[in-house]
């Protein structure tokens, strides 16, 4: 069954003037926690960590529970003068809510960077504790190439590492 959209021929073809993503965000169980991953495993650069209340402007309406205040840390990657960020937050003193989803799930199944040398990668996590998705072997092909590879944060949200291939 066909999905049919009322769009406006008004607006068709002009799309938005965006130039990049300029962050994804994530909620997470213990910031702390996702740090040592983010922060010291991958090497991400904390550009900002603070407290913020969410009772004011637009934020209680984008909740699904009352929340009286988010820590907030701004990550950045990559190298050059726009760099993406990632930006993760908690609600201390508040009990997290949900579970993170896999691929065949709705809503943002996980986040990927693309990097120099997948399996290299792979080997420096494997050795620093972190748990790759599945066996090595996987996501080996008959060449003993890598590719791509998948771990879980802290909270279980998948991140894939991937050669820029398109994963």
């Amino acid at each position: 069954m066909a999905l049919a959209w009322n769009i406006n021929p008004r607006y068709m073809g002009e799309g938005m003037e965006a130039s990049v993503i300029s962050h994804i965000a994530i909620c997470v169980a213990d910031l702390d926690k996702s740090l040592e991953f983010y922060r010291d495993i991958l090497g991400m650069e904390v550009l900002a960590d603070r407290m913020q209340d969410t009772t004011t402007g637009g934020l209680p309406h984008v909740y699904k529970h009352q929340r009286n205040t988010r820590r907030q840390v701004n990550l950045a990657y990559g190298k050059g003068n726009v760099k993406p960020t990632l930006t993760m937050t908690s609600h201390p003193g508040d009990n997290p809510d949900g579970n993170p989803i896999k691929l065949d799930q709705i809503g943002i199944s996980h986040i990927s960077f693309t990097v120099s040398d997948v399996k290299s990668l792979a080997s420096e996590l494997i050795s620093k504790g972190v748990e790759l998705a599945g066996p090595m072997d996987g996501f080996t092909n008959s060449q003993g190439e890598v590719s791509s590879i998948f771990v879980f944060d802290p909270d279980g949200i998948l991140v894939q590492f991937d050669s820029g291939n398109g994963g």
